[in-house]
């Protein structure tokens, strides 16, 4: 066996091992090296340090928007992994992305540095403030996203210029999108939760957010039942409060199984009548209640009825109108709200400052209406999201056919939940599945896993021939190209997934341009 062989074998990288003790702060890092600095979440951490005074210095397989914003700040960033890149590095930050045997892995374990998930930086950042973070399968960066918005429009005091820590930028009035991550000098941080590799059973919290707890992840954690006792054990962290989504069944499971002193500091938020929903183990409810008047203004309506306990001892009514659409919004804008309110500002500030929210980059954003055709890109990537997203765009746009360009994310993903794709992708009335998109994994190990699972899985009930309304284009330029050919104007196309699928938003765009004279109405 070679010395580097041997080297290897001794490195283990476990993101649920802490790395630091309760007594280490944020300026004993040293000069900080980032692993796929580039990375959503990784960027962000390493301009909150770089913000901090830490010396910060990365590398990524390629220039992006998130590097070339690093590099503007000065923080040094390399392109290509090779050992020489964490020489004199103290800390070297990785995430679950990163395998053992990468050189700069390998290099930082042979020279000494110290080796740490990016959980452990985000940790370490919580420990000076009064954090609020927010979990669940989906709806973390939108939820995440608002709040930091409330509390950066209307936050005053200890509440104002918040810290947050957001794998996803936000969308600005002007058209541009702001980066997810700042190190405010408020006392408030705002950070995602990621539940994927079970990191976040690291983080103690003021205010924990569960937006929802449906099993995702089994490649890590094997099980439902896993995955949810990972969401037991991150609540029971929380010093102050729980704010979790009764709607969504896996909460109520968490819920019911957390011990009592944990669940008196929960407090739910739910569309239905909280006597409805069954034993909620002493928990407060918060309910939502939709309103109509959203066909009227084009925008989401809804009113939040705060009880007593949570409001001097009457109940407030509190009304809110987003701008972003669909009753998923309206949960996490409930989230959103309910956390400010428990952080010291009025509900109805809060629910104010809600209303100018855009929603975060890649999450119901228009990127452009051509020819009568408007062009929205979302992020959605799980079923459930999927099917979410798709009602929302038909109570945004009721009286138009919608078309979605889908590039799943994961060969796992879309292996598992191949029948439940179909079924949410059937809300759309026209759909191309794109090559999958393999982030951490690799196609020879998923030989037979494709964009065509999906089609296959789906049911030929739907119409006379499956063909009809989705079909595979490995190909996603093509698939963006080929998605125009039934398009009338009114419609509205859809980019769907959390690869780069939006990069085809701007090709869409141009072709649809170049058809003026060629739509049908």
């Amino acid at each position: 066996m070679s010395e580097q062989s041997a080297v290897e074998t001794t490195i283990e990288l476990d993101p649920t091992r802490p790395a630091f003790g309760p007594d280490e702060r944020i300026g004993d890092l040293g000069r900080t090296h980032f692993i796929g600095i580039g990375g959503a979440g990784m960027s962000v951490l390493a301009e909150m340090l770089h913000e901090q005074g830490v010396v910060v210095d990365g590398s990524d397989r390629e220039p992006s928007p998130k590097t070339d914003r690093l590099q503007s700040l000065g923080v040094a960033v390399q392109f290509g992994q090779r050992a020489q890149n964490v020489a004199g590095a103290a800390t070297v930050v990785y995430s679950s992305a990163i395998k053992p045997d990468n050189p700069e892995i390998v290099a930082a374990h042979a020279a000494g540095a110290r080796i740490v998930h990016r959980s452990d930086i985000l940790a370490l950042l919580m420990a000076a403030k009064r954090a609020v973070t927010v979990a669940g399968a989906h709806g973390k960066t939108t939820t995440s996203s608002l709040l930091a918005h409330i509390l950066v429009n209307a936050g005053t005091g200890e509440l104002a210029d918040p810290s947050y820590a957001i794998g996803g930028s936000i969308q600005s009035p002007d058209g541009t999108n702001r980066d997810g991550g700042h190190a405010g000098h408020g006392a408030v941080l705002v950070a995602e939760a990621d539940e994927s590799d079970g990191s976040f059973a690291k983080y103690r919290p003021s205010i924990a957010i569960v937006t929802n707890a449906e099993p995702d992840h089994l490649d890590h954690y094997g099980t439902a039942d896993r995955y949810h006792r990972a969401f037991v054990d991150h609540i029971g962290h929380a010093r102050d409060a729980v704010v979790m989504c009764a709607d969504d069944e896996g909460c109520l499971e968490v819920l019911r199984a957390v011990d009592a002193d944990v669940a008196g500091r929960v407090v739910v938020y739910t569309t239905q009548d909280p006597d409805t929903l069954g034993d909620l183990n002493g928990a407060v409810a918060v309910r939502i209640e939709s309103e109509r008047e959203r066909e009227r203004t084009g925008r989401e309506c809804f009113t939040l009825r705060i009880p007593p306990a949570l409001a001097d001892g009457a109940e407030l009514e509190v009304p809110v109108e987003l701008s972003i659409p669909g009753i998923h919004n309206a949960r996490n804008a409930a989230a959103a709200i309910i956390a400010a309110g428990m952080l010291g500002m009025p509900y109805e500030q809060a629910a104010r400052a809600a209303a100018s929210f855009l929603g975060a980059a890649r999450r119901f954003q228009v990127c452009g209406c051509v020819n009568g055709v408007t062009v929205v890109d979302d992020y959605a990537h799980h079923p459930t999201e999927i099917a979410a997203l798709l009602d929302a765009a038909r109570r945004r746009y009721p009286q138009s056919r919608i078309h979605v360009l889908f590039q799943p994310h994961l060969y796992s993903r879309t292996r598992i939940f191949a029948e439940q794709f179909a079924q949410a992708l059937s809300k759309a009335d026209d759909v191309i599945v794109a090559g999958i998109f393999p982030a951490r994994e690799k196609q020879e190990d998923f030989p037979d896993v494709s964009a065509s699972t999906i089609v296959q899985a789906a049911d030929a009930d739907r119409c006379a021939d499956a063909g009809e309304w989705i079909r595979a284009v490995e190909d996603m330029r093509q698939a963006a190209v080929r998605i125009l050919d039934t398009v009338r104007t009114g419609d509205v196309v859809i980019t769907v997934g959390a690869g780069d699928i939006n990069r085809m938003d701007d090709v869409l765009l141009r072709e649809l341009s170049a058809r003026v004279g060629g739509m049908e109405s």
